[in-house]
């Protein structure tokens, strides 16, 4: 294992068991995402069993969503975007997603799962109202502010569930690591300096980052 360029030092020394294979022709930058963002993403996928052919939607489309967002589509899914930034729902749009509206509007069709990346719960109401029946809600954030009150009717009954995302587990990570060998994903980066982490996290927070900010070292 290599560190970045000026990390200090030429390599790093980790238990066999917690390294591993990187896919092959991806940059540096674009190596990043897939290692956090995407892994935690694909995890999110898992949990909100997209059934074969399924219609998936995706509250959010930031480092994380972009690439799930490619997963799905890649394995049958039809994907629809909600996110409150023009340029992530064109983004969407290039990537394949199949519909991009704003982050509260309904997708055009009843969706089979969704997920719900932006730390917005606000939008739990809206995504449960969206799903179909037996439908799976999968909240894949660290952090959500409060959850309006639901209507049993509207938001739970006919079996729709919601299930939590905490962290992937190393065999996903092997499993996504390999897929995105497999399959090209596109990464969408906007490179910070180390010392322009404050900055970079502004700019994710005002919705000024398309795709995944990453730090480089050096």
């Amino acid at each position: 294992m290599k560190p970045a360029a000026g990390a200090g030092t030429a390599f790093a020394v980790v238990p066999a068991a917690y390294a591993l294979p990187l896919p092959d022709g991806y940059t540096d930058d674009e190596l990043a995402p897939l290692l956090c963002a995407g892994l935690i993403g694909y995890h999110a996928l898992e949990r909100a069993q997209v059934p074969e052919g399924g219609r998936l939607g995706i509250y959010g489309f930031g480092g994380s969503a972009h690439l799930t967002a490619q997963v799905a589509i890649a394995r049958g899914a039809t994907v629809h975007v909600m996110t409150r930034s023009e340029e992530a729902r064109k983004l969407a749009l290039a990537l394949g997603a199949a519909s991009a509206v704003a982050a509260a509007e309904p997708p055009p069709e009843p969706l089979d799962s969704a997920i719900l990346f932006a730390p917005v719960g606000e939008l739990v109401p809206p995504a449960l109202e969206a799903l179909d029946r037996g439908g799976t809600l999968a909240l894949a954030g660290i952090h959500l502010s409060d959850i309006p009150s639901l209507n049993y009717q509207r938001h739970l009954f006919q079996e729709r569930q919601v299930r939590s995302v905490t962290a992937n587990t190393r065999a996903e990570a092997r499993e996504f690591l390999a897929f995105a060998g497999a399959h090209r994903l596109e990464v969408s980066t906007v490179p910070y300096p180390l010392t322009g982490a404050d900055r970079a996290f502004m700019d994710l927070a005002a919705d000024r980052v398309n795709g995944a900010a990453v730090l480089r070292a050096g």
